[in-house]
């Protein structure tokens, strides 16, 4: 389950995550409240624990968290659909059980547009400025903690003062973003579009490129198909697939999309954990 947290999805930019006497703890926090998961390094679907506050009762905790760590993903079959050829092989076995999450897609679109042209630290430590200005208060049995921001309050914020927490060029597209939001655009409609369509929406809000839509459909919508390029993704493709030779976006998501199909975005996650971490 680390990987499924470390590999640059939502959850990266913004949980916690430790090892303690042999036992992994994550917790993050959601705009609904804050979760708290606990289990046996080694063994994480079948004894996973967790606890949560705020707004969840017992029965939507456990699908947030079930839904979200992709627990309940055939990766009997993922892995028999992807598992194509040697290089993703070597991917798979070196992250072996790594699942793509499955995040809010107001939250999982914020992080995605704060990450463009970062490295993962800077987004992380801008997801949390944000957080830690902009999210409701709510107390547990053992601090106080600030839930995920939620659009409306960002987009009461000035350009000016979402640039106090890092995002630079970013701050206006995130306004942007936050204000049509809050101003009624459903983003949860994106979910009954076709990938292609879903895609084309995406596209035209601010600071929305090819990339991010992609990540945005495969991590807060599971559309699978989604193949998301950046200059990780670009460079493996290329050195494996392509003998060195350059390609361009749409000539690397066909082949994407003809090799892998539908789950063409499992294996994109597997080949961009897998190139970031050999470098």
């Amino acid at each position: 389950m680390m990987a499924s947290i470390e590999s640059g999805q939502p959850l990266t930019f913004h949980s916690v995550y430790k090892i303690n006497d042999g036992m992994a703890h994550v917790s993050y926090v959601t705009r609904k409240g804050a979760i708290e998961i606990q289990y046996p390094e080694g063994n994480p679907v079948t004894a996973l624990r967790y606890r949560h506050h705020g707004d969840y009762t017992a029965a939507s905790a456990g699908l947030e968290v079930r839904k979200r760590l992709g627990l309940d993903d055939d990766m009997a079959l993922i892995y028999k659909r992807i598992n194509t050829d040697k290089h993703m092989n070597d991917a798979i076995r070196e992250h072996y059980g790594m699942r793509v999450t499955e995040n809010e897609p107001w939250e999982t679109t914020l992080c995605f547009v704060i990450s463009q042209f970062n490295n993962i630290k800077r987004t992380e430590r801008i997801v949390r400025n944000l957080v830690n200005r902009y999210g409701r208060e709510m107390e547990t049995a053992q601090h106080l903690t600030r839930l995920f921001p939620d659009p409306e309050t960002i987009a009461n914020a000035s350009v000016e003062e979402l640039r106090e927490c890092g995002l630079g060029f970013r701050a206006k597209y995130i306004k942007s973003i936050a204000t049509a939001v809050s101003g009624g655009m459903d983003l949860g409609s994106l979910g009954k579009m076709d990938y292609r369509e879903a895609k084309d929406a995406l596209m035209k809000m601010d600071g929305i490129g090819d990339k991010v839509a992609d990540c945005i459909l495969l991590m807060g919508y599971k559309k699978l198909d989604a193949f998301p390029i950046d200059v990780w993704v670009k460079r493996a493709m290329e050195n494996l697939y392509f003998d060195g030779k350059r390609k361009s976006l749409k000539e690397i998501h066909d082949f994407a999309y003809n090799k892998w199909g539908g789950y063409a975005g499992y294996a994109q996650q597997y080949l961009f954990h897998n190139a970031r971490l050999k470098g």
